[in-house]
């Protein structure tokens, strides 16, 4: 907390009593969201799990990543990534799993939607933290256990990220889910 105050930034911890839930964080449009995510996660006493292909998490660095939350994903060779967390969540008493839904520092026209699959695959909630670089605020406010109608959640979940400001915030993607007919 003493990093994050001493530069100028505040937490909100709401976190709810759950002992498993998927975190969606967000805007993400910097490097810099994932090192503060996880200095605020640290911060307030959360062990957050994040996922990243496989790759990364060879010899020399790999070590570093799983020590700091990593799960290595393999896609492809007919895995679903889905089924992988979902097993998870299933075989674990506590996790807290956190997800940058726009996969990606770069703006794009839609969320992906995994989070929201494996929210509900796993019976668990969404909650959603923040990054708002203008007020130098990081947190962690509202929960919500996904529907069945995910344009319904969409709107909601634009709802409480319209007044926060990535880093680069020409960068930041449309909350919406991908149009198929593209």
């Amino acid at each position: 907390m003493w990093i994050l105050k001493s530069l100028g930034w505040t937490v909100n911890n709401s976190f709810p009593e759950v002992r498993k839930c998927v975190v969606i964080a967000a805007p993400h449009t910097s490097n810099w969201d994932f090192i503060l995510g996880i200095v605020a996660a640290k911060a307030i006493r959360l062990e957050p799990r994040w996922i990243g292909k496989h790759t990364i998490f060879r010899w020399p660095v790999g070590w570093f990543f799983r020590a700091i939350g990593g799960i290595p994903i393999r896609r492809g060779e007919g895995l679903n990534y889905i089924d992988q967390l979902t097993d998870l969540f299933t075989e674990t008493d506590r996790l807290v799993l956190g997800l940058a839904p726009e996969g990606t520092r770069s703006r794009t026209d839609h969320w992906k939607t995994g989070f929201h699959h494996i929210a509900r695959a796993a019976g668990v909630p969404v909650l959603m933290a923040y990054f708002d670089y203008p007020r130098k605020s990081v947190g962690i406010e509202q929960m919500f256990y996904p529907s069945d109608d995910i344009e319904a959640d969409f709107e909601h979940i634009r709802a409480f990220y319209a007044g926060h400001k990535g880093k680069n915030p020409e960068q930041a993607s449309l909350i919406r889910v991908r149009d198929k007919t593209a």
